[in-house]
Order: structure tokens, then C-alpha cells, then sequence
């Protein structure tokens, strides 16, 4: 008799809002077990682990600093002891303290780096050594247009972000012959918080510079992930892919 395989188990840094929120909800959705991340902002994820549970899905949260390896360490041991792997790490925690260089402070530059890149640093060396043991892996880092393009005030951002383009290039050069793959995905302007809080005048002006005319959805980075998480993606490492609505091109 053929044995059913247990789900994937996916983390998601970085998820109780926002792109990370569906991300998660769109790997449930798909059948992976899914763990959402978070740091501070545990609102509405208690409800939203109810919700896909309810639904026949595994969701649990892991509450964790991104840019601290002891509690990544625990919240990676943790995952395992419970659900026994990371399949999937996607590393989407991100914060943003924009200033123009010149004004800048150390601790704006240091916080923003430290989540945004090292905490992929770390997240990505937690849940290599259980990816290279059962020989599979997906790693996606989420960076951001600004990190090919840079932006005037956002130096610490674009810098994160150019530095997850490196590194995923690095980790799918270390690990592929494991069959792991690493990839990124490049963000224009999508509709959450970070970009609602622009002023109108400066939202309807980007708006107006992207081909397709509209700004992104969490859920169109999301159908992305899902992609490069899913069998059809077992070629594809190295990546950067931009979802900005042609704004790049």
C-alpha cells in the first residue's frame, strides 16, 4: 500500500501582514504546512491559523527577531521538533527607516540591514543544514525593485535589498547540487501599508509611470512564491524576478 507523503512545511518570515500574509495563506491554499512568522504584530494571525485549520490545513505561528541567530536557531529547532522539516523558508521580513543619506543615522542604517538582510542570512543558514540532509529545498528572498534601481531616501532599504540579490545568487551556487533551490523575486510597487502610507500625490504619480497602469497585489507576489515552491519550478535557481508591472523593463 502507498503511503501518502506528509505536506511540505513552509516558513514565512515577516508574516503577520501584508505580503507575507499571502504568501502564507496562498501555500496553504496550495497544501503546504505553514508557518507565519512574526516579530511584534501577532494581530489577526491567531484568527487566520483558525481559518485554514478549519479548512483542513496545518498553520501555527513562530514568534522570532529575524536578526537574532539564537532565536532563529530555537524558532528553526522548534519548527522541526514539531512538524520534523523546513521544506520552504521564504524570507520576506522587512522593515523600512528611509532618510536621505547625508542624514541617515547609524541605527537607521544597522536596523534596516540587520532585518532585512542578515535576518535572511540567518534564516537561510538555520534551514540549510535539514534542506542538504533530505536532499530538497526552496528558498525565496523577497527584495525589491529599489534594489536594482535604487531610490533617493531609501540608501539603507536599496542596500538590503541589492544584498538579497547576492546572496540568493550565492546560496543557489552553494546548495544546487542538494537539489535546492534559491531564488528572488523583485517587488515594483505593491498596495499594502509601506506604500499606503506615501502621500496620495506621490502614489498617483508612481502609478502613472508603470506600463500595466496599477499598482501591485500582495496577491500577485504570492502567486509567484507559490511557483517557485511547486513542481514546475524544479529548474529554475539563481532568479531574480520582478513583479512590478513593467516599470523595470
Amino acid at each position: 500500500m502507498k503511503t501518502e507523503k506528509p505536506p511540505r512545511v513552509a516558513l514565512i518570515t515577516g508574516a503577520s501582514r501584508g505580503i507575507g500574509r499571502s504568501i502564507a495563506i496562498r501555500l496553504a491554499t496550495d497544501g503546504f504546512s505553514v508557518v507565519f512568522n512574526y516579530r511584534s504584530n501577532p494581530n489577526n494571525i491567531a484568527e487566520l491559523i483558525t481559518d485554514i485549520e478549519s479548512r483542513g490545513g496545518r498553520a501555527m505561528s513562530a514568534r522570532a527577531d529575524v536578526s537574532n541567530e539564537a532565536e532563529v536557531g530555537l524558532m528553526v529547532k522548534t519548527i522541526h521538533k514539531l512538524w520534523g522539516s523546513v521544506d520552504i523558508l521564504v524570507n520576506n521580513a522587512g522593515i523600512r527607516k528611509d532618510q536621505l543619506l547625508m542624514r541617515m543615522t547609524e541605527s537607521n542604517w544597522d536596523d534596516v540591514l540587520d532585518t532585512n538582510l542578515k535576518g535572511a542570512f540567518l534564516c537561510s543558514k538555520a534551514v540549510l543544514p535539514v534542506m542538504m540532509k533530505k536532499r530538497f529545498g526552496r528558498i525565496v528572498n523577497i527584495s525589491s525593485i529599489v534594489g536594482l534601481t535604487g531610490n533617493p531616501g531609501q540608501g539603507n532599504y536599496a542596500a538590503s535589498k541589492a544584498g538579497i540579490i547576492g546572496l540568493t545568487k550565492t546560496i543557489a551556487r552553494e546548495v544546487a547540487s542538494r537539489n535546492i533551490t534559491s531564488n528572488a523575486i523583485a517587488p515594483g510597487y505593491i498596495d499594502t501599508d509601506m506604500v499606503k502610507e506615501l502621500p496620495a500625490e506621490l502614489r498617483n504619480r508612481i502609478q502613472s509611470m508603470i506600463p500595466l497602469g496599477r499598482l501591485g497585489t500582495a496577491e500577485d507576489v504570492a502567486g509567484m512564491v507559490a511557483f517557485l515552491c511547486g513542481e514546475e519550478a524544479n529548474y529554475i535557481t539563481g532568479q531574480i524576478i520582478g513583479i512590478d508591472g513593467g516599470l523595470g523593463a
